[in-house]
């Protein structure tokens, strides 16, 4: 079964062609990164225009690339929540034109589900039920994935996620968006040991996370070094904080496969490509004798293959629309309105 699947939901226009949710046979993708750098952060306006000029060519693209006729095509999958409302809307109107004009089936997919089926086109042994971390700009949860269409969530941030802290540091110590990535890069030659950053344990829930504190430590540090006249020690200071995020993200994964007793963990989620926390995570999982599922870094940040991946699934699951499809700007992993 092979599915065009098309992702917008913040700054990435992306079209891919998948087959039977495993096999990639193009995944073309249309990055605003540079265009949205200047105001260091995504600008929804812009972003949702630039989605409407790309969408189509890279649809055009994604099957001549892939050699396939649009009568080839099975079915159209489609993220249609959480994101950018506006971007979310231009890939969902685009998508339910295509599947009307080519006469197939239409598939929404939650942008979180396809970032956990990443790992299917990563793994081609990975199967449900496993435990899944999810790390994203806009998300942080554990997740387990009883079913390819049926999972629970265990614990979740009750604040900012880990990749939006990770953006604010970032650009608060003037690093180019994505601040994430920078800090990332920067904290390879810092000394983690230097700053003392808080780890957190909100509330009754252990899996549960808080990571605005840490957020509030961060910033406040580096403004008393602005402050004083002195200069503070940039690449330390992302080491500690990737440090930081890491020991709570990583102490929850052990804890969840213990009492859990899976010994399958996926990270999924655009922070899943920081090296701190893949080494950190692949280290303790070893130790228990656990698997860890990495998706390459191509896959951990918003792709199309991923879509459609997910999409397969979500077919073979029955979960099709009709031309009443919407976009919902924040929507539950488990499918609930929030």
């Amino acid at each position: 079964m092979k599915i065009m699947a098309i992702e917008s939901s913040c700054d990435e226009t992306a079209v891919a062609i998948v087959e039977d949710g495993r096999k990639i046979l193009t995944d073309c993708i249309s990055s605003q990164v540079d265009l949205h750098r200047i105001y260091g952060g995504v600008v929804p306006e812009i972003a949702s225009r630039k989605h409407i000029e790309a969408i189509s060519g890279l649809a055009d693209q994604a099957l001549e690339t892939a050699g396939v006729t649009r009568d080839g095509i099975d079915a159209v999958a489609v993220t249609y929540a959480p994101g950018l409302i506006g971007a979310v809307l231009v890939g969902v109107n685009f998508a339910k034109g295509a599947a009307m004009a080519m006469g197939k089936p239409l598939i929404p997919v939650h942008h979180i589900r396809g970032h956990i089926a990443a790992n299917y086109l990563a793994y081609p042994e990975l199967e449900p039920p496993f435990l899944c971390l999810v790390v994203s700009g806009g998300h942080t949860m554990f997740v387990e994935v009883k079913d390819y269409t049926q999972m629970r969530i265990l614990g979740t941030t009750l604040d900012d996620a880990a990749g939006e802290c990770f953006d604010k540091v970032g650009r608060v110590l003037g690093m180019p968006y994505p601040g994430g990535a920078a800090v990332d890069r920067a904290s390879q030659s810092g000394d983690p040991m230097k700053y003392s950053l808080p780890r957190s344990k909100p509330g009754n829930n252990p899996f549960d996370m808080s990571f605005s504190g840490l957020k509030t430590a961060a910033l406040n540090l580096i403004h008393h070094y602005e402050q004083v006249g002195e200069e503070v020690d940039i690449p330390s200071l992302c080491a500690g904080f990737s440090q930081a995020v890491s020991d709570m993200l990583v102490s929850r994964a052990v804890l969840a496969l213990q009492e859990t007793g899976y010994r399958k963990i996926a990270v999924a989620g655009g922070v899943a490509a920081n090296s701190r926390i893949r080494a950190d995570l692949l280290a303790a999982a070893q130790q228990m004798g656990a698997q860890v599922y990495m998706p390459p870094l191509r896959l951990c940040g918003d792709n199309g293959a991923m879509i459609g991946a997910q999409g397969y699934y979500e077919y073979l699951a029955g979960n099709t629309a009709d031309m009443s499809l919407n976009a919902y700007a924040t929507r539950s992993i488990l499918g609930e309105t929030l």
